[in-house]
């Protein structure tokens, strides 16, 4: 019997690239007042024919004390509003957001998601020193208000930026103590840093060792309902992919055209990712971006969307099934 690995069909719109913050190793980023924001005519013709389930809003941080700031979080409210209103389900991670800020978003939003990246504060000497909201105390308290608010949540790790192994053990074990008290954290992705081409500042990548033991401790650390992510896309070979799975990663994110943080590094075709995982007696199987033990969080209008989506699911399985039997 084969062991599922599950992915979220995704398409990626992205308000604003502009952002406050200044990561050296960010190849997302645009200047402030730079970047033509998208509008909602040019969304809705993106979202057209898509083959997605999906639709991450990925953003570039306003600044939360910018005259701009009420327009850009309508903004993301109105795209949210809009991916619903053309059947898909919305997940938005657009940096940290204020309470009210994250309780109006739920209401547009099937899940949710930030990074926590490390929470060791020694980062914001070298690569967050000029990012003000990746200090550790911000990006925690929005885990927690969004246990809280019991919203579907998705956090991670970015690997290999200058952070130890008790660093990830620290920045995990916050997680989980999270996890415990509200129940919210759905996934954790373990991210690897790639070198790409629009970082300020040159870094090695984050090597296949580094990666693999990453996912034995967090595999160790995370309560077993909470799962293990990897992004296909940024792992070195199909060797680490699978010795990662192997370790207890369990998702493969979202897969889409275009990984708009790492532009660089291309995901591999759904047929040649299910080829590769086969070997190893893995199914690949697409998933929502909300967890069936979620559902009930949701307001009802989003309920009914999730209900609709699972049996679309439902029904694509049966009838591989029934192909597989047949062949």
């Amino acid at each position: 019997m084969s062991l599922t690995i599950t992915y979220s069909p995704a398409y990626t719109l992205v308000p604003t690239y502009e952002c406050f913050n200044q990561c050296s190793y960010c190849n997302f980023r645009v200047q402030p007042g730079s970047d033509i924001w998208l509008s909602l005519p040019r969304a809705r013709a993106m979202l057209q024919e898509l083959d997605a389930i999906e639709i991450l809003i990925l953003s570039g941080e306003v600044h939360p004390k910018s005259s701009r700031r009420r327009t850009w979080l309508d903004r993301i409210y109105d795209l949210c509003h809009l991916a619903i209103a053309e059947g898909f389900l919305p997940h938005t991670n657009v940096g940290p957001l204020s309470f009210e800020e994250m309780k109006r978003l739920k209401q547009v939003n099937v899940s949710m998601g930030l990074m926590l990246e490390q929470l060791t504060p020694a980062l914001l000497d070298n690569v967050h020193h000029h990012a003000p909201s990746k200090r550790p105390a911000v990006r925690l308290e929005q885990l927690m208000w969004a246990g809280q608010l019991q919203i579907p949540f998705t956090t991670g790790l970015l690997l290999g930026i200058g952070e130890t192994e008790t660093d990830w053990e620290e920045t995990l074990v916050a997680i989980a103590t999270l996890h415990n008290q509200y129940g919210h954290i759905q996934e954790v992705i373990l991210q690897p840093h790639q070198p790409g081409e629009r970082q300020t500042q040159l870094a090695l990548p984050c090597d296949d060792n580094m990666l693999i033991r990453a996912v034995h401790i967090t595999r160790q650390i995370l309560p077993e309902d909470i799962t293990i992510q990897i992004p296909p896309n940024l792992v070195q070979s199909t060797q680490t992919l699978l010795a990662c799975l192997k370790a207890g990663a369990r998702d493969l994110g979202g897969i889409g055209p275009l990984d708009e943080v790492n532009p660089t590094y291309h995901h591999k075709t759904l047929s040649t990712l299910t080829a590769q995982l086969q070997t190893q007696n893995y199914s690949l199987t697409p998933r929502l971006p909300v967890y069936s033990q979620y559902d009930s969080w949701l307001p009802a209008n989003l309920q009914q969307k999730v209900q609709s989506w699972r049996t679309r699911l439902d029904s694509r399985k049966t009838l591989n099934i029934q192909r597989n039997c047949e062949a």
